[in-house]
């Protein structure tokens, strides 16, 4: 893709000016340029494109200290639709949202052990996409994209997952086979990067410049927020943490290491930190990661001392991990997102605070919050549809001639 092309620019700047309607909605163009740092001329010729592709609307007026009445615009909620896919290693989450990016339908699809060849997975997307759609009673020609958030190593501009070590994926074309079953435009991602995004939206790290998003899950990783935007790295690779070593010569990880974060914080290796404690536990559910994780949750609000000791020892690797992070990044909060961090919530958290505390240079320490994601939504999904949104203001020239059924776009420019 070329960069820093006038087109390249402008599309960043229509980006950002919707970014900042959609949260602070409704808005004057004088406020915008304000918040975006760009002229007052810029912002209006945006805020003309965008009114003319009916994505925001004109809302009323507001008075000005001296001045005429300063015109508001809003987002056009149902001016279009977008979807956000969470591919993670046990099921297929998808969610339907409007232009303000309220959720309008939700659909799962779970994948049984061993269900994860490609041609398995995509039926999963294709069959929860088609779900969605049909729940919200949206017409084809108002989906303006699918997000798609896949983990691993994701080359974003070629649409292939380039390395998904759960399971052992290698360079698989995932956009192309996506393509033969969905109809809608397609952007294809890493989860880390969408899950940061989200939180940057919507979440704990909206208006802070340096943040750090971990995701806790099935798989564990790291998304970063560098100076007010995202971080991905020379090959979008950036925020691999759960595959750092915590522990030499640890347990063996899907990566082919030994004492990867992952295998300790992640709901297997949090499973496996209740089986060394109490093989025996009824909190384990040996075949279901879910359960396994509500029950400890549970246990934890009843006081149930094993379950309290799993989720200390998982919050002393967690929290030495975090601490790296906090040295490395010196970062104003750490936001713990996905479902793992969801479920055992605030007593997962407090652990981890007194953990990062005894590991983490005092200084940074001092300047960083530890805080619970917000989002009451999937945040993968969430931040994955901002990925499409983000496509199809980049595609926006060519909107004039007839979308082709099976249109396709592989690569939008960074938020």
């Amino acid at each position: 893709m070329r960069r820093g092309t006038s087109r390249d620019i402008r599309t960043a700047n229509r980006y950002e000016v919707l970014r900042q309607i959609i949260a602070e909605a409704p808005t004057s163009r004088q406020e915008l340029a304000a918040a975006t740092g760009l002229s007052l001329a810029t912002v209006a010729t945006l805020v003309g494109e965008l009114l003319e592709l009916r994505m925001i609307t004109e809302v009323g007026f507001e008075d000005s200290a001296g001045g005429r009445p300063r015109g508001l615009v809003a987002v056009n909620a149902p001016g279009g639709a977008l979807i956000g896919v969470d591919i993670a290693e046990t099921y297929v989450h998808v969610e339907l949202f409007d232009l303000a990016l309220n959720v309008l339908a939700r659909a799962d699809e779970y994948m049984r052990p061993g269900e994860s060849r490609p041609e398995q997975v995509v039926g999963h997307v294709a069959a929860a996409v088609g779900s969605v759609v049909a729940q919200a009673g949206v017409e084809g020609a108002r989906v303006l994209g699918v997000g798609v958030s896949m983990p691993g190593q994701v080359d974003r501009a070629t649409g292939i997952s380039e390395y998904a070590p759960n399971w052992d994926w290698h360079d698989v074309p995932l956009l192309d086979l996506l393509t033969e079953h969905i109809a809608y435009p397609l952007y294809l991602d890493n989860s880390l990067r969408a899950v940061a995004v989200a939180e940057l939206w919507f979440g704990a790290a909206r208006g802070r410049g340096d943040a750090v998003v971990v995701n806790l899950g099935t798989g564990v990783g790291a998304g970063l927020l560098l100076g007010g935007g995202l971080h991905r790295g020379v090959s979008n690779s950036a925020g691999e943490w759960g595959h750092t070593t915590i522990v030499l010569d640890g347990r063996l990880c899907h990566c082919g290491n030994h004492g990867c974060v992952e295998t300790y914080v992640g709901a297997p290796g949090i499973m496996l930190n209740l089986r060394e404690l109490s093989p025996g536990s009824a909190l384990l559910h040996p075949e279901d990661q879910t359960a396994t994780i509500d029950a400890l949750a549970r246990g934890v609000a009843a006081h149930d001392p094993v379950a309290l000791k799993v989720v200390r020892d998982t919050a002393r690797y967690l929290g030495a991990g975090i601490a790296d992070l906090v040295n490395l990044f010196n970062p104003e909060v750490v936001v713990l997102s996905s479902w793992v961090a969801a479920t055992l919530g605030e007593p997962l958290v407090a652990e981890v605070r007194e953990a990062v505390a005894r590991h983490a240079l005092k200084r940074p320490m001092a300047a960083t919050e530890i805080a619970l994601s917000p989002i009451p939504t999937d945040p993968a999904c969430l931040g994955a549809a901002t990925f499409a949104l983000e496509g199809a203001l980049q595609s926006v020239g060519q909107r004039s001639a007839k979308r082709t059924p099976r249109a396709r776009t592989r690569s939008a420019p960074s938020p």
